[in-house]
């Protein structure tokens, strides 16, 4: 290889290792079951993304706990400390669903998804991790054209609907996927697997032994 060519390979390598840097950031979730760690994706939710990392620079998941616990179906947490107590919050931030499906994110094991009201625009610091494959939690895509010609959903189909209407169902956003667990799997399953009960203003699956996040720090890249 003469050194024109060397070169220009080490470039390009160089550049492959800056695209991977900016397609991807990881963070450590310290929780009082082990640690795990989540990789976070800035170029297929980047408003999720920065938004889940304001609240880790302000420190605001420390001494939170796992409030909900499915065992089939997911964990939640983020939003209540030992005395379930809610964290202030900033405002909700934008609803990026659609956007990360097309990029790719599903609602499956190990993933990381925004929690929320029953309103699509409300998610702010609670996530969930799925512990199960729950493609019903996937926002649906919306088909080109407006009108859309055609729309079916949950086996009814729907001619000529003006596009605006679907796009602004609020049964159709679901849920934002803006990350995944790279490392801890085993973690989680501990969590999804405690037993729980009924806890502070909540009927049911609040653990019975807290689950503790101690902090969420973001990791430094290779």
């Amino acid at each position: 290889m003469n050194i024109a060519r060397f070169l220009l390979t080490a470039l390009l390598s160089l550049a492959s290792l800056h695209v991977c840097a900016q397609d991807a950031v990881r963070v450590q979730i310290a929780t009082s079951e082990g640690d795990i760690v989540a990789e976070l994706y800035p170029t297929k939710a980047p408003k999720t993304v920065a938004n889940f990392l304001q609240y880790v620079k302000d420190k605001h998941y420390e001494g939170t706990v796992f409030h909900r616990v499915i065992s089939n179906f997911m964990v939640q947490g983020g939003g209540y400390d030992l005395q379930f107590k809610e964290r202030k919050t900033r405002p909700p931030v934008p609803h990026e669903g659609r956007e990360s499906l097309a990029a790719g994110l599903k609602n499956q094991i190990g993933t990381l998804a925004m929690a929320r009201t029953n309103d699509p625009q409300s998610a702010t610091a609670q996530f969930f991790i799925n512990v199960a494959d729950n493609a019903f939690l996937d926002p649906t895509l919306i088909p080109d054209g407006d009108p859309v010609k055609r729309f079916e959903y949950q086996g009814r189909v729907y001619d000529n609907v003006p596009r605006a209407n679907l796009l602004n169902a609020p049964q159709l956003f679901d849920y934002t996927v803006f990350g995944k667990v790279v490392s801890g799997m085993d973690v989680v399953q501990k969590i999804k697997a405690t037993p729980t009960g009924p806890g502070g203003p909540f009927p049911s699956d609040v653990p019975k032994t807290a689950v503790i996040i101690n902090s969420i720090t973001l990791l430094k890249t290779p």
